[in-house]
């Protein structure tokens, strides 16, 4: 991985401040009424070259950072996506989760409601729970963007 320069250095405050703090944790505790979440409470630094990394069928990949419910309730994941040229991660969807996405590299559109709204290096989408939303690499490079996820993804009935 290259090293980061300051305009993503501050997107990475961005996203850390997102989440309220630093109050990370790996080694899992239970909660009592959320099953087997694992409880995010001690900080923990995460290196980028020992994340896990899942193959996509697109041709793409993501890297796992951390899930869990935080001490403060809200349920976060947090991955990095890296998508090829021309390709989406899925369809357009919707779900109940909130989203907000740090761009790292790539020229990408994000589908908002239907309404294209381009999108490239040092930017940051918000999806609003149940939104119509779709992201597509419409550049010729691929690209890199960190997902902070917020709330449960199941549907909202």
């Amino acid at each position: 991985m290259n090293k980061m320069n300051r305009r993503e250095a501050c997107v990475a405050l961005a996203a850390l401040a997102a989440l309220g703090g630093f109050g990370f944790q790996a080694n899992a505790e239970s909660t009592s009424d959320a099953g087997n979440d694992t409880v995010l409470s001690s900080s923990e630094v995460f290196p980028y070259d020992q994340l896990p990394v899942t193959q996509l069928p697109n041709g793409g990949t993501m890297r796992k950072v951390i899930s869990g419910v935080l001490v403060t309730g809200e349920y976060i994941e947090v991955h990095e996506s890296m998508l090829p040229p021309g390709k989406m991660p899925h369809p357009p969807h919707r779900h109940r989760n909130s989203e907000i996405l740090f761009i790292r590299e790539g020229k990408l559109v994000f589908l908002n409601d239907g309404k294209p709204e381009p999108v490239g290096p040092g930017g940051v989408v918000f999806t609003a729970s149940n939104v119509l939303h779709g992201l597509k690499n419409v550049g010729d490079v691929p690209a890199t963007y960190f997902v902070i996820a917020i709330g449960r993804p199941a549907a909202a009935s």
